[in-house]
């Protein structure tokens, strides 16, 4: 079984459609129950940093995740929250990655929206997939690029794409909106 973690941000149900697309057996839940009992767990997000990481620490959620034993994969404000201070709102993240996020700079187009490839790709969750290859973004912050980057994308500045740290994994891009690529990614995670 796969978890969905729910929690004040979208996108919850582009991950499920996408999982059930490739015949994944998944819930989306707060259950603190369901996460932990869960073969693995993804961490999705759509919104902002500070109104997020409240919710997930009023609901005790922040604790579970960090303490997560099962592969994790945090997937857009999921990757930005795993880190230890966003920009946005000034807020402390969950701390799982010692990286901070900041804002995109504003003297060039943002949101960074589209269609994007990855360098320097060092991860067993893009196993087989190339610097051809591009996978979907949307978003205004970017993590910076640390110690845990296992690959780099290029919109006006280097920034991780994706961080890897134990059984932790996290994307900056959206995995469930990057058609076939995005698949295969999604296919890694489960066989991991």
């Amino acid at each position: 079984m796969i978890a969905i973690i729910k929690y004040n941000a979208g996108n919850v149900a582009s991950v499920k459609n996408a999982l059930n697309r490739l015949g994944a057996n998944c819930v989306i839940t707060d259950s603190i129950e369901e996460i932990t009992k869960a073969d693995k767990v993804i961490f999705p997000g759509v919104g902002e940093a500070s109104s997020a990481m409240k919710h997930l620490i009023q609901f005790k959620l922040d604790d579970v995740i960090k303490n997560l034993k099962q592969p994790l994969l945090g997937i857009c404000l999921g990757q930005q929250l795993m880190c230890s201070f966003s920009e946005e709102g000034n807020t402390n993240c969950l701390g799982i990655f010692d990286a901070k996020v900041k804002k995109l700079p504003a003297n060039e187009i943002i949101p960074h929206m589209g269609w994007n490839s990855l360098k320097e790709i060092k991860s067993k969750l893009l196993k087989g997939i190339t610097e051809t290859d591009d996978v979907y973004f949307v978003h205004n912050y970017y993590t910076e690029i640390n110690q845990y980057t296992t690959s780099i994308c290029d919109y006006i500045l280097p920034f991780t794409a994706t961080m890897e740290k134990n059984n932790f994994f996290a994307a900056q891009f959206h995995p469930e909106k990057s058609a076939d690529v995005g698949d295969k990614i999604l296919i890694n995670f489960l066989n991991l």
